[in-house]
């Protein structure tokens, strides 16, 4: 691709531009939220380096994502499920935490080893879960194997790391890179750090590994985006292994995952979706994907939110729920073969669209 110039970032253009339309989507937003609720909560079980392990996922209901409310994302829909006003108070965030506990208490035999903890925008960020917080987080799971914490790389520092690996947890933050490529960073997804500012937190999170001794760890799970809008098929699926590949290569990396796009609501995707302007990337690209980039020093797991509907990645309905399952053991086993276990006649389509689809006329299908 092209590199733009400087001057495409000026008022009124560029990434300026796609702010001023995110900000006009999201103000359609209605509903307001509970602070003392998160917005999610659920038990899984994750690949790790470690291992597969039991997971409790939480979704804390904070403030929203600084970015998203100068414009933000153009995929992401998260910061319409935020409380109003733009903070969160200690109390209400810890009373949250203490909503998670009760459902696994009530939903698990056992408490989860791995704690995934994402707040639709930064949990490093003090504006959104302050030190206080944050430190009362990692007492409250000090008990436990390993975290996931979500942040933009502007917040990652070894200090804050070190809060949670002081407690011998393994310590992992997940950073929305979305793309390996800069330009597909800043022009389709429109968001506005580069390639090199991943990279530093990856520095951070490998000074903090070091810091935390031999028998603690911490690092960087990269999150990519499978199909931002204004790509093809085929333009998605390259850049995609492109980025899992460079991610590999970063030191402090240690996981990529793949997240298809799907459709959310009070988004720039959604308003193209509705338009005939967008469609959620085939679960074969997926699976495509995971089998071209098997061998890279990184573990590379997927989890297509919404499979099988309009919104969310899907195939022909048929094979769907088969390809998802096979994708979901791909995840634990990291063994490509799995994907020699399912086939569909829509195959053949998607592998038009792939040979023929270009910017012009995309989406080719539905």
């Amino acid at each position: 691709m092209s590199k733009p110039s400087p001057d495409v970032y000026e008022q009124g253009k560029g990434m300026d531009a796609h702010n001023q339309v995110m900000r006009e989507i999201r103000s359609r937003k209605e509903a307001s939220y509970d602070p003392h609720e998160p917005t999610r909560v659920w038990l899984d079980e994750d690949n790790t380096p470690g291992g597969v392990k039991s997971s409790l996922t939480i979704i804390l209901n904070t403030g929203g994502c600084r970015w998203a409310r100068a414009g933000g994302c153009t995929m992401c829909g998260y910061v319409a499920e935020s409380v109003d006003g733009g903070s969160v108070s200690h109390d209400a965030l810890m009373d949250q935490i203490d909503v998670c506990l009760s459902h696994e208490a009530d939903n698990a035999d056992d408490p989860a080893d791995l704690i995934k903890i994402y707040t639709s925008g930064s949990f490093l960020d003090e504006r959104e879960v302050g030190a206080e917080s944050r430190r009362a987080i990692a007492d409250t799971f000090a008990d436990r194997e390993r975290i996931v914490v979500e942040s933009l790389p502007d917040f990652v520092d070894r200090e804050k790391i070190a809060d949670f690996t002081q407690h011998g947890i393994d310590t992992d933050v997940a950073i929305g890179l979305e793309t390996a490529t800069d330009r597909v960073r800043h022009d389709c997804v429109n968001k506005y750090f580069d390639f090199a500012d991943f990279e530093a937190a990856c520095t951070e999170a490998a000074a903090a590994d070091e810091e935390a001794g031999e028998d603690v760890e911490a690092g960087i799970k990269a999150y990519l985006l499978m199909k931002p809008p204004f790509l093809t098929e085929s333009e998605a699926v390259a850049d995609m292994i492109s980025s899992i590949e460079r991610c590999a290569d970063v030191e402090g990396c240690h996981t990529v995952s793949m997240n298809p796009c799907n459709v959310q609501r009070y988004t720039m995707v959604d308003d193209l979706y509705f338009n005939d302007g967008y469609r959620p990337p085939w679960l074969w690209s997926v699976a495509h994907v995971l089998e071209a980039t098997a061998a890279v020093d990184a573990i590379v797991v997927s989890d297509p939110v919404g499979h099988g509907s309009d919104r969310g990645p899907h195939n022909c309905q048929e094979c769907d729920d088969r390809v998802q399952k096979a994708i979901k053991d791909f995840d634990l086993r990291q063994d490509p073969t799995v994907f020699e276990q399912v086939s569909c006649e829509c195959e053949l389509t998607w592998e038009t669209v792939i040979e023929r689809e270009r910017s012009f006329n995309q989406p080719l299908t539905r």
